[in-house]
């Protein structure tokens, strides 16, 4: 006759099968993210790319309306004076405009009062 097994058995074995099972779908979870986190990497090294390059025509694009303003009859430095000054115009507008969105950050009132609540609550269940 098979020799049963103690509860205490039974649990340990069913604690030793949780534990595999838990390590068998880690492993298996990292093997289908590592093609994934490739692909992020390498489509994150394009993105990169692109806003450099992106970066780069923004520069020529500058320079070529100075150009333009020179072909209208302007000075050089004149042209360049103003194409300077416009940057600098839009420059400090988005700076200002970024000031005003920080000054409307606040700080999660909900989350703060929600935490001080359960912390009363813990120290209200725990008191000697």
């Amino acid at each position: 006759m098979a020799e049963e097994r103690t509860i205490g058995q039974l649990v340990a074995q069913a604690s030793e099968d949780l534990s595999a099972l838990v390590r068998y779908e880690i492993a298996l979870a990292k093997a289908e993210i590592k093609d994934d986190v490739k692909r992020g990497a390498v489509a994150g090294g394009m993105f990169g790319a692109a806003g450099y390059l992106l970066f780069l025509a923004s520069v020529t694009t500058i320079v070529t309306i100075g150009f333009a303003l020179v072909a209208l009859g302007l000075s050089a430095w004149l042209a360049f004076l103003i194409v300077t000054l416009a940057l600098l115009l839009v420059a400090g507008l988005l700076g200002f405009l970024g000031f005003l969105q920080v000054k409307k950050i606040k700080p999660p009132e909900r989350a703060i009062a929600s935490t001080k609540l359960t912390i009363a609550a813990v120290k209200g269940s725990v008191r000697p």
